[in-house]
């Protein structure tokens, strides 16, 4: 049935931290591999361009998400799309866990890593979308707070690698109670998630309606009707899908989120390899770095929303963006702990609202929002495809640190083009009823 009043408060506020607990799920689960990487390595004994192939298969679950979750989103809804998705992506973790410990496998690791990309890259879609919507209604700027919460995901998820690491825990433990918060928390969050209204069918329920005398007939023109009908909205989704492609601004918009999101993925595969096969320091201190890069990403993000609300979107990714070159030669180029710490401070504060940021101006447009949102998520995530393949090749060749130039590179070029994420329209609150 259509809406028929405005949300209240409460459901307003139930919706937000509902899609919040999603982000933090999705930031857990990526964190938990990612930060026992190096065990992972030394349990299947992998050479640094394995390790990046072996990476690429989650990338590529992911663009495979991306491509599937407007399809599932207007088939099923948000609730049981994102339900699902992060089910997938507990079942995944589950297997990297066995194949790192139990039945040490690298092709076991990549079907795992696969299905966690192929979830998490759905519900990208889907909790952005969700966001893009709650933003409207609540009338500010929520997504890099959204993204905090993707953060706050990924620190607990680095900070509890780390201690599970310094004790000596074996990994399918460590994934399976992960996988269980991340599969039970998605399917309790999804409930507060509004049911969006759909309009009801108008012609062929006229023509169903003068076809009274004769039952088969009617059921065979419902049949007919429903498959026209079908057949007709998946091809009308489709021109839409496509049609935002032709739009310039949209894709500046995604080479953006393509050199921040390589910049964040980068960290994600490789700053933990970095600090021990580069810095030569121990899994447990990689593990700790990597934590406190999460962190830092989650500061900014939480002070992204009201800082773009006063000055802009493109002064601040400027801003950031400049702090972020800035981290990355230190880490790079640094000779002291506190020196790859305070890189990679920078390192996090200069990528932390990109992606978000990206979303936000991408969902400007009211016109077929979910297109625009999948279309520039799937440029995005075409950093974290090409990736961890071309660092492993790169650094198989040169050493990680000399490899992580071109992520400086690419964060150079996408600060240079924060002008296109420029704001169309302020966010204009939708006043909601008090129960």
């Amino acid at each position: 049935m259509p809406q028929l009043r405005p949300r209240s408060v409460r459901e307003l506020r139930a919706w937000r931290n509902a899609v919040f607990l999603v982000f933090f799920l999705s930031g857990l689960s990526i964190a938990t591999w990612v930060a026992r990487l190096p065990a992972l390595r030394d349990v299947v004994g992998l050479s640094m361009q394995e390790v990046g192939l072996v990476i690429a298969t989650g990338a590529v679950g992911s663009v495979v998400g991306l491509v599937l979750a407007p399809p599932v989103l207007a088939r099923l809804g948000s609730r049981w799309g994102m339900s699902g998705a992060l089910v997938t992506v507990s079942v995944g973790v589950v297997l990297v866990g066995i194949g790192g410990s139990m039945l040490p496998s690298a092709l076991l690791i990549s079907l795992g890593l696969a299905l966690c990309g192929l979830g998490n890259g759905a519900v990208d879609v889907m909790m952005n979308v969700e966001a893009a919507s709650a933003e409207r209604e609540l009338g500010r700027t929520l997504m890099p707070l959204m993204h905090a919460f993707f953060s706050f995901g990924t620190a607990a998820g680095a900070f509890t690698a780390a201690a599970a690491a310094s004790l000596s825990t074996n990994l399918l433990p460590h994934f399976v109670l992960i996988a269980m918060l991340i599969g039970g928390g998605g399917v309790i969050a999804v409930r507060s998630v509004p049911i969006p209204a759909r309009a009801a069918p108008g012609g062929p329920d006229q023509l169903e309606a003068r076809v009274t005398d004769d039952t088969l007939a009617r059921e065979k023109v419902t049949r007919r009707l429903t498959v026209t009908r079908t057949l007709s909205q998946w091809r009308a989704r489709l021109r839409e899908s496509l049609a935002v492609w032709a739009d310039i601004r949209l894709l500046l918009i995604g080479t953006i989120m393509l050199g921040m999101a390589f910049a964040e993925g980068s960290a994600n595969d490789w700053l933990v390899i970095a600090i021990v096969d580069g810095h030569h320091l121990t899994s447990t201190a990689a593990a700790v770095m990597f934590g406190i890069f999460s962190v830092a990403m989650t500061g900014a993000r939480v002070l992204g929303g009201p800082l773009i609300d006063r000055f802009g979107r493109v002064p601040v990714l400027r801003t950031l963006g400049v702090a972020g070159m800035l981290g990355l030669a230190l880490f790079i180029w640094g000779s002291a702990p506190w020196v790859y710490a305070v890189g990679a401070v920078l390192w996090a504060i200069g990528c932390s609202l990109g992606f978000p940021v990206g979303m936000s101006a991408a969902a400007d447009d009211p016109v077929n929002p979910t297109a625009r949102v999948s279309a520039v998520a799937i440029i995005g995530y075409c950093a974290f495809l090409t990736g961890p393949p071309l660092l492993g090749f790169l650094g198989q060749r040169w050493g990680i640190l000399t490899a992580l130039t071109v992520v400086l590179a690419l964060i150079t070029t996408a600060t240079l083009l924060a002008p296109a994420a420029r704001e169309r329209l302020r966010p204009q609150p939708v006043t909601p009823y008090e129960k």
